[in-house]
């Protein structure tokens, strides 16, 4: 992999922690309405996506059979959201728990070869790995924390992950060395 390649991914998720640090902190300021409006935004997204590949099914000359299916499953899929809020707000938990483990996962082997590069902040990224890595299981296991606690702990994955990607990016020649 050359150093251009792992510099630019970096930076694309450094851009999607900041995005989770702005989510982390709607969470915590008004984190009912956020789970609302995240709900709301996905059903009526669905819903359009298919209604959009509908009008695709019929207005094209080729009656292409995944178009309709793509369409009926969006459009049910976009009903159902808008429905129940609720199973959204699981689904939404349960996956950013286990992006936010995956992620610690990744961090950790990570400073496994900064550790054989003999780094000196391997220590530290270890430490910020296993803290996303709890932050993720305590998202998944615990049904009764509040949002605003999970919004707590979006912001501090997003800030452990863009210290661990900067962190990283000082290290890529020596990781390219070797």
């Amino acid at each position: 992999m050359s150093e251009k390649f792992l510099k630019r991914t970096n930076w694309t998720d450094i851009a999607i922690s900041i995005l989770f640090v702005i989510l982390g902190a709607l969470l915590i300021i008004r984190p009912v309405e956020m789970m609302s409006v995240i709900s709301i935004l996905l059903g009526i997204i669905l819903f359009v996506i298919g209604f959009l590949k509908l009008v695709d099914y019929f207005t094209s000359k080729d009656k292409e059979d995944y178009l309709l299916t793509l369409a009926l499953v969006s459009a049910v899929l976009g009903v159902i959201v808008l429905s129940c809020p609720d199973v959204i707000t699981g689904i939404f938990r349960a996956v950013l728990g286990i992006w936010i483990i995956a992620s610690g996962i990744r961090n950790f082997q990570t400073t496994l070869v900064w550790k054989e590069v003999k780094s000196t902040l391997w220590t530290i990224t270890v430490l910020c790995s296993l803290l996303m890595i709890i932050a993720g299981i305590v998202i998944l296991v615990s049904t009764t924390l509040a949002f605003r606690i999970v919004g707590i702990v979006i912001v501090i994955y997003a800030v452990l992950d863009i210290i661990a990607r900067m962190i990283f990016m000082k290290k890529i020649q020596d990781y390219l060395d070797k």
